[in-house]
């Protein structure tokens, strides 16, 4: 599968050592070096197994040629922001006003691929730019991790070694065919690459020759990549011309239980008890009658609610988490001239945008704060001295508090 990993860049900046508090430090402290040779041991294991699913000795060879087990990748096997960040900090940054911004002018210069892809496959142009957009920043952010390495570490260490052992030998089948070269073959921890960032089992099942060059490569051509992504949207179940589905207000009293995403009722019946999108209209008149609609809150009934269809199942599968699947459907509508939300996220402190991190990182150095290498971690010493909750988190409120001369 699909994975998003690397993509909510974080907001503020390590304080000097002295600030640090007991959980930054935790945090940054380098992560155990895998045992040498258990990882020795794990590789000639592997190597059999490799050799059966038809991956050769110089293949083998040439690939770990050199390669140490990278204890960071560990580390991060149980950090996913998707799971662990805020809603409404999760989609500050993957959906603001700088990426709808690009993702409009990446729609304009690429429009003839683009509808040859929705042809070809069914999937608008904005959905598709929407992956590209949260999954790599449009090719900005390919990750830095070499796929043997990363991938390797995780095959012998940590947990679900299983399944990245055959994400493994997918990998080493691309190096053999040559459809990647080794030098681009780098992406997320995890072992996602290319533009829209295919996990290489995904890859072997679903990667599309769409510019004609006798090979899928989603690392260096943008027709190949965007029509992967389709032809992966469109296998995973997504019906040309639906919604993917659209906020929608909430009766008062309107009992959650039971309801989620794959809580499928007709649009007809969600009408009767009194949901109505906010745009306007009823739910049978946005997406008829009989269309099944799952009603998903990502942040309770006080929160912005949403109506979705078949084809949010599609972005989900992507990579399986709801507010991944938002910040995708969600930029896709902005892509398209949509507006933000119309509900507020149900906090005092929303998160902030690219942009703002950038301001409170300057606004940081600014004040006298060696902030080195922008790396996730946030001083809670800085939050105390202001007033804050030391909490390791950047919202309004602090930025707001450092804009105060």
């Amino acid at each position: 599968m699909a994975f998003f990993i690397q993509h909510l860049q974080p907001v503020a900046c390590l304080l000097a050592a002295a600030a640090f508090s007991a959980s930054a430090v935790a945090q940054t402290s380098p992560p155990p070096e895998p045992d040498a040779a258990v990882w020795a041991a794990c590789l000639k294991k592997l190597r059999p197994q490799a050799a059966r699913a038809g991956v050769s000795a110089s293949t083998w060879t040439a690939a770990f040629k050199n390669v140490t087990p990278d204890g960071g990748v560990l580390a991060k096997l149980d950090n996913q922001p998707e799971f662990k960040t805020p809603i409404w900090d999760y989609l500050a940054g993957l959906v603001d006003d700088e990426r709808v911004a690009d993702g409009q002018r990446q729609l304009q210069a690429h429009m003839p691929t683009l509808e040859r892809v929705a042809q070809a496959y069914g999937v608008d142009p904005a959905t598709v730019v929407a992956v590209w957009g949260v999954e790599s920043n449009f090719g900005q952010s390919f990750g830095r991790y070499p796929l043997v390495q990363a991938l390797g570490t995780l095959s012998c260490f940590g947990r679900r070694q299983a399944f990245f052992q055959q994400e493994l030998l997918a990998t080493l089948h691309i190096l053999q065919r040559g459809d990647v070269p080794p030098e681009r073959l780098v992406g997320s921890w995890a072992g996602a690459f290319g533009h829209t960032q295919f996990m290489p089992t995904t890859y072997e099942r679903l990667a599309v020759d769409f510019d004609g060059d006798g090979r899928g490569d989603l690392t260096a051509s943008v027709p190949d990549a965007m029509a992967s992504t389709a032809h992966f949207l469109q296998k995973a179940g997504w019906k040309s011309g639906l919604l993917w589905g659209a906020e929608v207000k909430l009766p008062a009293g309107f009992n959650l239980a039971g309801e989620g995403r794959r809580t499928k009722r007709p649009a007809s019946a969600w009408a009767e008890r009194g949901v109505t999108p906010v745009a306007g209209g009823s739910a049978t008149a946005v997406f008829g009658a009989d269309t099944p609609l799952g009603l998903m809150t990502l942040a309770g009934a006080n929160g912005p609610a949403f109506l979705v269809s078949r084809n949010f199942d599609a972005i989900y599968g992507y990579n399986a988490a709801e507010s991944y699947g938002l910040a995708i459907a969600h930029l896709s509508d902005r892509l398209r001239g949509g507006t933000p939300f119309a509900t507020p996220w149900p906090t005092d402190d929303p998160g902030l945008s690219r942009a703002q991190r950038r301001e409170l990182q300057t606004l940081l150095a600014q004040r006298g704060h060696d902030i080195g290498t922008v790396d996730g971690m946030l001083g809670d010493n800085e939050q105390s001295r202001l007033g804050h909750e030391a909490n390791g988190r950047a919202g309004q409120k602090l930025l707001k508090a450092l804009q105060q001369p």
